[in-house]
């Protein structure tokens, strides 16, 4: 099954308006294809983050659509997020942060798309026709 969700930010409200909203096509499309617990934490989590990082970064540039796409596979479903805000290539623009390092010498930043790194798979970006697109697989029991 092949479900999106278009999601227009509103200045000010748009991550409290956002991630309800997706929280439940998640849970919903969860239902539908019987997904296991796991694989809908871990998809809710890579969508907050990435969500959450579109919205406070990209608006630099305009941000007005972002678009979420799930496709479920077997144990698994691919997330695809396209958004025409500033570009950004989550892969390759953020370094891996340092985590042997002790809290205090840490630079700030980067420990969510961390998280998204080592909870997804198979990630690939690119920027075409002025829009980010980013598509990930996140697998149940990974």
């Amino acid at each position: 099954m092949r479900r999106s969700l278009n999601i227009t930010p509103v200045p000010g409200a748009a991550a409290a308006e956002a991630l309800p909203r997706i929280v439940a096509f998640v849970e919903e499309m969860a239902e539908l294809d019987d997904w296991a617990p796991d694989l809908v934490l871990r998809s809710n989590l890579i969508l907050e983050e990435l969500i959450l990082n579109t919205l406070t970064h990209g608006r630099t540039t305009g941000l007005s659509d972002i678009e979420i796409t799930l496709e479920s596979g077997e144990n698994s479903v691919t997330i695809t997020l396209v958004d025409d805000g500033a570009a950004f290539d989550p892969l390759n623009d953020k370094p891996a942060p340092d985590t042997d390092l002790p809290l205090q010498e840490r630079s700030i930043g980067g420990l969510g798309l961390h998280l998204v790194r080592t909870m997804a798979e198979d990630l690939a970006y690119k920027h075409a026709d002025g829009k980010n697109h980013l598509t990930l697989v996140a697998r149940a029991g990974a």
